[in-house]
């Protein structure tokens, strides 16, 4: 267990005062709990928070997965002896998704616009994307042509004065 003198790295990482305070609220309402057995209820929760991640840490890593999933919370409260509350922790993870596809849903009505012109819109957009990029690759496709004749006159040019230049030695060449 944690010393009084703890790091702040240390309090960082442990569940807030005020939630505990709140749980011994919520679960002995009618019994006061002095400021020691706070703290050692506090004390307590961090230690089995942190023995319980590491747990949990060693199913996924036994499972050979990079992040930890629902599976494993459920293994790890079953080798700590908690399989009791597996059915209580399912509960709670089915409130939790439910809780967050109404917030998706939510933000989608706030917008005040349907999902099927939303949909529509995100096409649209997506067509004026292909377009613009259909256009800029079409530019620059002719920057590099007009850039290749550009070159080929230069250097149709720059052939015809040589062969002119040339003439003239041999003539000048002859001439002595």
């Amino acid at each position: 267990m944690s010393s009084p003198s703890t790091s702040s790295k240390d309090d960082d990482l442990a569940i807030t005062r005020s939630t505990i305070n709140q749980i011994l609220q919520e679960t002995v309402p009618s019994v006061r709990v002095s400021n020691d057995a706070r703290e050692l209820v506090f004390n307590c929760c961090s230690e089995f928070l942190t023995h319980f991640s590491s747990v949990v840490s060693e199913m996924c890593d036994k499972s050979k997965k990079k992040m930890i999933s629902p599976s494993h919370v459920f293994s790890a409260l079953e080798s700590l002896g908690f399989e009791s509350y597996i059915p209580e922790v399912e509960k709670v993870l089915q409130d939790c998704k439910t809780v967050a596809r109404k917030k998706t849903k939510s933000r989608l009505e706030n917008h005040g616009i349907p999902e099927d012109e939303l949909l529509r819109q995100q096409q649209d957009l997506f067509a004026q994307a292909r377009q613009q990029q259909a256009q800029q690759t079409l530019k620059e496709w002719r920057d590099v042509q007009l850039t290749a004749q550009q070159a080929q006159e230069s250097a149709s040019a720059a052939g015809q004065q040589d062969g002119c230049s040339t003439h003239q030695d041999e003539e000048e060449d002859n001439a002595m």
